[in-house]
């Protein structure tokens, strides 16, 4: 007889506004056995909200493997877990992707659940007029190694360059870009997309970074930066 297994669904969920979420993601969240989450008390601030009650268990970059262990055995016994990040869909610059090479490589069945994505949501609004981009996700901590990664871009095809950024390391971001790409190549900086401080500010690079620099409050909240092509 055929063993039955159960599913592992990879679930976006909202990156601010908490209302940003399919119906069939919280159906899925609903019905689900457990759900595998990055940071517990932040879904559980989600599920609250649409008033779900879900048993939870963590997973992030440092545990991954361990817990791949784990939903393996709850899936091979028949369970379905749901995988979620702290915003938007994960393995896209956050934890998950191991664990689902792992499941396919045993045969598991993974099943996406689309939804909100701050790199698309961002790109979407910028008003940047280009066919292809380039998703680059968080850069490098240290500013070598970052300005080494934005050095190898340059040589790109032309298309938009999309980057994730932390509030801390904005500046230094900025100041490491106009190094690589000088003063005048142009930015848009998305800030707190789908929160209450939601900001688009499209510029050249130097004159956004005295714009960050003149008003701290600019410098909060998670980041995405679009820069579009130079064509010659």
């Amino acid at each position: 007889m055929q063993q039955d297994y159960g599913t592992l669904y990879v679930v976006a969920t909202p990156i601010g506004n908490l209302r940003d979420i399919s119906l069939r993601a919280l159906d899925i969240l609903a019905s689900v056995d457990c759900i595998a989450a990055e940071h517990i008390d932040l879904t559980r601030h989600l599920l609250s909200h649409h008033g779900i009650h879900t048993s939870l268990m963590t997973l992030h970059q440092h545990n991954e493997h361990l817990v791949a262990e784990k939903i393996a055995n709850l899936l091979a016994s028949n369970q379905n877990i749901a995988l979620v990040t702290d915003a938007g869909t994960p393995c896209i610059s956050d934890p998950g992707a191991m664990l689902i090479h792992l499941l396919r490589s045993s045969g598991h069945r993974v099943v996406p659940i689309p939804g909100p994505n701050a790199a698309i949501c961002a790109l979407s609004a910028s008003g940047i007029r280009s066919n292809s981009f380039f998703f680059y996700g968080f850069l490098p901590v240290k500013s070598g190694e970052r300005k080494r990664c934005l050095t190898s871009l340059t040589t790109f095809p032309p298309c938009t360059l999309i980057f994730y950024e932390a509030p801390h390391r904005i500046v230094e971001c900025i100041k490491d870009m106009i190094v690589i790409f000088g003063t005048h190549r142009q930015i848009t900086l998305a800030r707190e997309l789908t929160k209450v401080f939601e900001t688009f500010h499209t510029d050249n690079l130097e004159n956004t970074l005295q714009w960050l620099l003149a008003d701290e409050n600019q410098q909060k909240g998670e980041f995405v930066l679009l820069l579009p092509p130079v064509f010659e």
